[in-house]
């Protein structure tokens, strides 16, 4: 078995251990793929101490076999055997179960648990996510990865912002490219918005036309083996007015402060104080978004979030973002977002794509 998977499901039995669990029913696609290395949908895995199988149907079986590391894959008949019926018959001498509860809805559940008398069910919330924090060389690569295609993805379609282009019509050209280069899929829906819809934080790109003196606000990522990248770059096209600069100027100046206090036992909110203090001083303090950043990884956002009250210190491995932000309704906004890795003595950028405000 790959040693990468070995450890993460080492140290997943020995979190189930310290919960007083037998064993775990894993239902998030995501969390799938990390503890079995299994990248398809339709599937369901329990771990055990001593066991462990994933369950899945004839539409990925094969593939199944062939993606994951140390599970017994388990084809479901559908038609015959109800998917509790083929939980309870491969749950061994378990007494007390958890299960992955922010991914799976009431009634299906209840499809399920009907078939699991005699047990003692446990909802848990965030056991592998916690894990998934620190993320492995392996992770690493795969971010950084994402990120390169986003670079050079956006260094290609620079040329595409024009006056007359359309949101949708530069959207759908970097998207095009981010694949072209590889990316499966995106990490999110690509946020493209041109002039006073900048204001925007997670707008969706329309019909408006881009004209000289225009805000151009991009937030995209690409995807490597199901690891997301995420960045977001702000431009003027053409000059920027006295304004305009300025409310750059105080976005960029709150990302460097951030960035300034990244580094292993940093909490996650005194990394968002340094930011909101710049903003807070400036002229547009009632405009700056809230929270600063995420945790990236197999979730776009992820653990650790940046923001007031998590008190979470920063660990080498993270992956996180910082993306400070004003906006400012009927006028536009600017936000300005990288990717950084937590480092023995400070942090990485991963996101290199260049920050010209005007272009």
């Amino acid at each position: 078995m790959n040693s990468i998977f070995s450890t993460r499901q080492h140290a997943l039995v020995c979190s189930l251990a310290v919960n007083k669990l037998d064993g775990l029913l894993i239902l998030g696609h995501e969390n799938i793929q990390y503890i079995t290395g299994f990248t398809g949908n339709a599937a369901y895995a329990i771990m055990t101490e001593k066991h462990q199988f994933l369950i899945t149907d004839y539409r990925y079986f094969e593939r199944a076999q062939s993606e994951c590391q140390g599970f017994e894959v388990i084809c479901r008949d559908r038609d015959n055997e109800s998917l509790g019926a083929c939980i309870k018959r491969h749950l061994l001498n378990i007494e007390h179960l958890g299960f992955d509860a922010a991914f799976i809805n009431v009634q299906a559940w209840q499809d399920i648990v009907q078939s699991l008398t005699g047990i003692t069910l446990s909802p848990i919330v965030g056991l592998i996510e916690q894990q998934r924090m620190i993320k492995d060389e392996w992770e690493i690569k795969q971010i950084a990865l994402a990120a390169a295609i986003a670079d050079q993805a956006l260094n290609e379609t620079m040329p595409y912002f024009t006056a007359g282009a359309t949101e949708r019509d530069v959207a759908l050209e970097l998207e095009y490219r981010m694949q072209k280069l590889g990316s499966q899929g995106m990490a999110f829906h690509t946020i493209m918005l041109f002039s006073a819809r900048t204001s925007l934080p997670h707008g969706v790109p329309g019909d408006q036309k881009l004209q000289a003196g225009d805000f151009i606000t991009l937030d995209f990522g690409a995807v490597v083996n199901g690891y997301r990248s995420d960045m977001t770059r702000s431009y003027i096209l053409g000059a920027a007015s006295a304004e305009q600069k300025a409310i750059y100027d105080t976005v960029a100046a709150a990302q460097h402060a951030a960035i300034a206090t990244l580094k292993p036992g940093v909490t996650s909110a005194q990394v968002y104080f340094a930011s909101k203090a710049v903003l807070d001083a400036s002229p547009y303090a009632k405009w700056q978004g809230e929270g600063l950043g995420h945790g990236v990884g197999l979730f776009l956002h992820e653990q650790p979030f940046l923001n007031a009250k998590t008190e979470y210190q920063l660990q080498r491995g993270n992956v996180v973002t910082i993306e400070p932000g004003i906006y400012i309704p009927g006028f536009g906004g600017v936000r300005l977002e990288d990717d950084f890795l937590i480092t023995d003595t400070g942090c990485q950028v991963l996101t290199h794509a260049p920050k010209p405000f005007e272009i």
